[in-house]
């Protein structure tokens, strides 16, 4: 999917929220371990409560591999479902991946190829040539963590040289000399949307994938007004705020309404920019 089909995805649905798919076998409904698949199942049903709403799903790897084989077959199903029933929707393969060249040449043949990701996140320490696989495939895209939401980024990601110049300013900067606005996209925390207007100035065009809304505690508006750009230029991600709604039977239903109170919320700022 490229930049131009995903922004139109986003004025169709009049949102731009990515929903995370961290499925936990320890948190989903506990009858739902009963069925042949739990995880899988308990997707299926979140996928199709929230696909009206979401332009985008956000498996993290974690979640799967940690379950050996059978969660790597979930997560081959997911795909395969998502694939098969919305094809419109932007798949991120949350990895966060990032090794020496023919490594990362084998990760981007697994998630882009293997798995038929849309995008896959990377991380940018390794510097450019850890990262120039990713980017050989045609409408597939590199997410690179710039500035996340955790309270360790303040462990790295603020040091300033003699310039004053921070660390995640820097790989902004110098990662925009690997690829453009087409084909990269950053991850930069909500819970810190105050630093989104200085990013903006540095990436003004690129996508920001944007977790840390719900559970985290950040502001959607917040991040809106500082991060909004006229193409949206936002993937909100929201996973356990939406996932675990509820551990009732009807839990995808409220999965759902959480998911439309977000889309609803993303709407109104979406016209307000006047984006649709």
């Amino acid at each position: 999917m490229n930049k131009t089909q995903l922004f139109e995805q986003i004025k169709k649905k009049q949102s731009f929220l990515c929903v995370g798919l961290d499925s936990d076998i320890k948190k989903i409904p506990s009858f739902l371990l009963d069925t042949s698949d739990p995880l899988f199942y308990f997707n299926q049903k979140i996928i199709d409560a929230t696909a009206p709403y979401a332009v985008a799903f956000k498996p993290n790897l974690a979640f799967y591999e940690s379950n050996g084989l059978e969660g790597l077959n979930s997560l081959e199903k997911t795909v395969h479902y998502i694939r098969e029933k919305y094809p419109d929707i932007f798949l991120i393969a949350d990895a966060k991946r990032g090794d020496i060249g023919n490594t990362s040449a084998l990760y981007a043949r697994t998630f882009f190829e293997t798995y038929n990701f849309d995008a896959v996140t990377i991380a940018p320490y390794m510097g450019e040539d850890s990262v120039t696989p990713f980017l050989g495939y045609p409408d597939k895209w590199v997410v690179l963590l710039a500035l996340t939401s955790n309270k360790g980024a303040f462990d790295f990601q603020f040091m300033a040289d003699q310039k004053g110049e921070k660390l995640f300013e820097k790989v902004l900067r110098t990662s925009q000399q690997w690829a453009d606005s087409e084909k990269m996209m950053y991850v930069v925390g909500a819970t810190k949307a105050e630093e989104l207007g200085g990013i903006r100035k540095i990436v003004p065009d690129h996508f920001l994938l944007v977790p840390g809304v719900g559970a985290q505690g950040g502001s959607l508006s917040e991040v809106a007004k500082y991060g909004m750009n006229d193409q949206c230029g936002l993937l909100v991600n929201s996973s356990r705020a939406i996932l675990y709604a509820s551990t009732a039977p009807d839990f995808a239903k409220k999965s759902a309404e959480v998911a439309l109170e977000t889309q609803i919320e993303m709407k109104n700022l979406l016209r307000e920019k006047g984006l649709f």
